[in-house]
């Protein structure tokens, strides 16, 4: 199928759509988008990533996918930002091309994750029989002292050579090395280790990477740090002792900007649903919802409160079940074929 730039722009009008408390960093997204947009030829994020995926990602290969944001004490297990976008990127990845993902993320992190995933319908299993059977996925956690996630990275992505890597969700350092949250918190070590070393790894190797995200404190916006420094509050001076602002370093091959990364996740699907001419690889409002569900009832809070209420990022669940339901049915009008109608497919002007 043709490339779809049309879709593509609506579907990242769509993913774009701010609404934070008056409280919280607001009006970031048409800056951060526009400037990633601009670093990256001027096309459609979402289509960017999902061509990347279509073009590089065959049947059988593997796809690593980094996420987990949240820490002890008022998120122990993450958020429910994250693991759901992780999921369907795990689903359509699988059943749109027969690759296997690979979740890489922190120990704490991995039970949302592994719960998102089976209710995907991408049964997380052992590495080995993932791979013999060319079904399910797999997942492996980081080292807890950040001494050995550089060597656990290489090792890990040694072996399973990952045609592509993506991060959602998933803090970056800035360029003293220091990760923050979206507030100018240092959000790092011990409590939580730095996986940019994966990402480094995998550039080295040549190996395609995606960043996901919705505020430029997450690894990937390394490629527009300079619009986070200025555009975000905390971007170029943050309130930990570092004083270097929450911008990370990272870049990746390609920058996803959304208001809330599951969303980015969600795009990225719809669009690559629309390349490969199947628009029932979508997941659709029942699964959206149910994924949420899973996140929250196995500890990955919702990120305002810290609590099972159905919410991301502040938002009402639903209204994440809504973009889901309006980016399913602007894929299948966009794969189906060309026709005009029956009230129309004989008119003449």
């Amino acid at each position: 199928m043709p490339t779809d730039e049309v879709t593509g722009d609506y579907i990242d009008q769509l993913i774009t759509v701010e609404m934070r408390n008056r409280a919280m960093p607001r009006g970031m997204m048409r800056p951060l988008y526009s400037a990633a947009r601009a670093a990256q030829g001027n096309r459609p994020l979402s289509l960017l990533a999902a061509e990347v995926l279509a073009e590089r990602v065959h049947t059988g290969d593997r796809v690593a996918i980094v996420t987990g944001a949240g820490i002890p004490p008022l998120l122990p297990k993450g958020e429910s930002d994250g693991p759901p976008g992780a999921a369907v990127l795990g689903r359509i990845l699988q059943l749109g091309i027969g690759a296997i993902p690979v979740y890489l993320c922190e120990k704490r992190h991995a039970e949302p994750v592994i719960a998102c995933s089976n209710a995907a319908g991408i049964t997380v299993r052992e590495y080995a029989a993932a791979i013999e059977f060319g079904n399910g996925s797999s997942i492996f956690t980081a080292p807890t002292e950040q001494a050995e996630v550089a060597g656990w990275a290489e090792s890990v992505i040694g072996d399973i050579h990952p045609s592509a890597v993506i991060s959602i969700e998933r803090l970056g350092p800035n360029h003293v090395g220091a990760m923050h949250n979206a507030t100018g918190v240092r959000r790092g070590p011990p409590e939580q280790v730095d996986l940019a070393p994966l990402f480094e790894t995998a550039s080295a190797a040549k190996i395609p990477t995606i960043g996901i995200g919705d505020v430029g404190n997450e690894i990937g916006f390394g490629a527009i740090a300079h619009t986070v420094r200025e555009q975000q509050p905390y971007g170029a001076r943050c309130r930990c002792e570092c004083g270097q602002g929450i911008a990370c370093a990272i870049a990746t091959d390609v920058l996803v900007v959304a208001a809330i990364s599951n969303w980015g996740a969600y795009g990225i699907e719809a669009m690559l649903s629309v390349i490969l001419g199947n628009a029932t690889l979508v997941h659709g409002a029942t699964m959206a919802r149910r994924l949420i569900e899973r996140c929250l009832e196995t500890g990955g809070y919702e990120a305002r409160y810290g609590s099972e209420r159905f919410m991301v990022d502040g938002v009402d669940g639903e209204v994440s079940v809504s973009v889901e339901t309006m980016l399913a049915e602007m894929a299948r009008i966009a794969a189906e074929d060309p026709d005009p109608g029956p009230l129309h497919r004989n008119l003449t002007t």
